[in-house]
């Protein structure tokens, strides 16, 4: 079986996390207004089928992580877990983003703590684009120097 790319399955597990929790969040007060209100059904019956849609995305996606970044038994588990609990998955991947198992493909799979703790999902985007800024004022940098040398002789 092939598998798509590490950095598309690494995306879009992040991003199944985050949507995972905000499902989780629309269905929990789908089920207030349902159960504790008494006042409508709809959010259930729209926000439980998203949110099963949303969990099997994620089990998938870290299942294929699993494979792909041969992840510890131990890490795959608490990914798993972690749909179960509300919210739970934004916390698993800002662990597993700290600890090197969701790599970036531009940055280090490490992230620097910053002052703050601020990063993952909030700074990597402008990492990124730092990073990208300062690889390619040094490839002009090295073209005008290489330039310079070839006229000089």
């Amino acid at each position: 079986m092939k598998f798509p790319s590490a950095s598309t399955v690494v995306r879009a597990f992040r991003l199944l996390a985050v949507a995972e929790a905000f499902s989780w969040a629309a269905l929990l007060a789908g089920m207030y207004f349902k159960w504790i209100a008494g006042t409508t059904e709809l959010g259930v019956e729209i926000a439980g089928p998203v949110h099963g849609a949303l969990f099997i995305g994620y089990g998938a996606a870290a299942l294929v992580l699993w494979r792909l970044q041969r992840w510890p038994f131990r890490v795959a588990l608490l990914a798993g877990l972690s749909a179960v609990f509300p919210f739970a998955t934004v916390l698993f991947e800002r662990w597993a983003l700290r600890r090197g198992y969701l790599p970036t493909g531009r940055l280090p799979a490490r992230l620097p703590a910053d002052e703050d703790g601020v990063h993952g999902l909030v700074m990597e985007p402008a990492l990124v684009g730092i990073e990208d800024d300062r690889r390619d004022h040094q490839a002009e940098q090295d073209g005008a120097d290489q330039r310079s040398e070839r006229a000089g002789r």
